[in-house]
């Protein structure tokens, strides 16, 4: 009986290592693919693995080098299949031809649940659909809008400006110049979010904005690694067992969501105190709304805050990198914005100013087209489906479409995609017989993803765009942002959950002079 069971083990060893092997000895003589190689129970985790420092890159590098855009990445036992896509007429089809079938699914959902509850990023069905008509009204008024100028003008007069002209004070002096910038956002989106000012920017952190900041970063972190894990298996184990990466996320997780419920109590008594008079930040909003709920109001906020942190400030970073290697680009906008602001009046709100900024705006783009701020988008199958260029897609895949990669595909972009160019998107109007202001052309949103297209395109969208251009005319009027970079070495684009400029961007700030 002993021998009979040992066999049978060996077998159940020895079949999938045969395969296994058999798939090795296959790539020695098979002419060498771009396309990762998939192994039996493993799939090409090994592959994935070695190309885990730049997966955006490398399946970018893939899907654009395949005659219809498209691959499937096949990952370890327990994850399902990832069909990875960059052809403009499948994401059409995924984000509103077939929009009901592509789902955010169980795989995210489940990932991030703890950390985002069921807010509008992480919920699907008639739960997104409620946060989403809501928060639609909310973001299409004009108060909101007018709130978020204001709230964008002072951050830059009162602390981002101050900040800048200390560090040009002394000339030995070096910004990490993406940490300024994500400090900047996350004291906006705050502001505009909860009505609350963790004052992040500040030379000195008070101890409760420093502990709520620390515990959001670390919760997107730890959030994150589930991803990365071999199996899910492997954190709902230590999740159970509340030990190590699980215990420091339920901490921090406890340590935002306790802060959120704190700001939504005060918020309550300062409106009945003023009569249910609102305010103008989100959280009032839904408060007098009638939303009361502190899980629901908490799952909103909490979810715009993620949104908004990291976003702008990852496309500003790049903005900034990119003006750097090209100074007729920025002595362009720098022409811009003093024209806008020696036109503008007093009266005139920041509106009116950053709806000229035509230029501005094509760099703006051009920068997200090579660096989006999200570089991949996930969702999962409800049922089977066929896409237009015929791949076929079974009930519970994962698929992807992906904007890095969207952004270097030649048939799209040209053959000189891969420079910085805003004309692409730009062009001269005729204004007596010759060429007069610079006329923005726009790009159909299911080639140019950065902001999603169809039902789930991104509510904050022109918010987005103050915000940047508004940074933008505020640190060009008076500063040269120059990058600390050591000869030839380009800065890496690594993906947390937004795209980040690996180790930071170190830069020298230098004032104009005459201003």
């Amino acid at each position: 009986m002993y021998i009979n069971f040992l066999n049978s083990v060996t077998f159940c060893i020895a079949i999938p290592l045969f395969y296994f092997i058999l798939s090795i000895f296959k790539t020695l003589i098979t002419p060498p693919t771009n396309l990762p190689k998939s192994y039996p129970v493993f799939g090409s985790f090994f592959t994935i693995l070695r190309n885990k420092h730049r997966y955006v890159q490398w399946t970018a590098e893939i899907v654009t080098s395949t005659p219809n855009l498209t691959f499937s990445l096949y990952r370890t036992i327990g994850s399902p299949v990832l069909i990875i896509t960059a052809n403009a007429a499948n994401v059409r089809h995924i984000l509103k031809s077939n929009f009901s079938n592509y789902v955010k699914g169980d795989y995210f959902t489940t990932n991030m649940r703890d950390f985002l509850g069921d807010g509008i990023f992480n919920a699907d069905g008639d739960t997104w659909k409620l946060q989403r008509q809501v928060s639609s009204h909310e973001f299409n008024t004009k108060s909101l809008r007018k709130f978020v100028e204001t709230a964008v003008d002072s951050e830059i007069s009162g602390r981002l400006v101050p900040v800048m002209k200390l560090a040009a004070g002394d000339k030995t002096h070096q910004l990490d110049f993406q940490d300024i910038l994500q400090r900047f956002a996350f004291d906006n989106i705050c502001r505009i979010a909860f009505g609350y000012d963790p004052a992040y920017l500040s030379p000195s952190l008070p101890p409760e904005a420093e502990k709520f900041a620390v515990a959001f970063q670390k919760a997107i972190e730890l959030s994150r690694q589930r991803f990365a894990s071999i199996t899910p298996y492997y954190w709902k184990i230590k999740k159970a067992l509340n030990f190590g990466s699980e215990k420091q996320l339920k901490i921090a997780v406890d340590q935002v969501r306790e802060f959120a419920k704190e700001i939504i109590n005060r918020k309550k008594k300062q409106l009945l105190i003023q009569s249910g008079h609102s305010d103008e930040d989100i959280l009032s909003r839904f408060l007098v709304s009638g939303h009361s709920d502190e899980d629901f109001v908490a799952d909103i906020v909490i979810s715009f805050i993620l949104a908004g942190r990291d976003t702008t400030s990852a496309a500003l970073t790049w903005f900034f990198w990119l003006l750097s290697k090209n100074p007729k680009v920025e002595a362009e906008i720098f022409i811009e914005v003093n024209k806008d602001k020696s036109s503008s009046s007093e009266l005139s709100s920041a509106y009116d100013e950053v709806k000229d900024m035509v230029y501005t705006h094509g760099c703006l783009c051009e920068a997200m087209r090579l660096y989006p701020p999200v570089p991949v988008d996930t969702k999962a199958a409800l049922n089977d489906d066929v896409w237009p260029d015929g791949t076929v897609v079974k009930k519970g895949m994962r698929v992807c479409y992906h904007p890095y990669a969207m952004g270097r595909v030649e048939e799209v972009w040209g053959g000189d995609w891969a420079e910085f160019r805003p004309e692409r998107w730009l062009e001269r109007e005729e204004e007596g017989g010759g060429a007069g202001k610079w006329k923005f052309v726009g790009r159909d949103s299911y080639t140019y993803t950065v902001f999603q297209a169809g039902p789930r395109i991104c509510l904050g969208k022109e918010m987005a765009f103050i915000q940047m251009k508004r940074v933008v005319a505020g640190v060009l009027r008076r500063f040269r942002v120059v990058p600390v970079v050591v000869e030839g070495v380009e800065p890496v684009y690594v993906m947390d959950f937004t795209a980040k400029m690996k180790g930071g961007f170190p830069v020298k700030i230098i004032e104009r002079e005459g201003v």
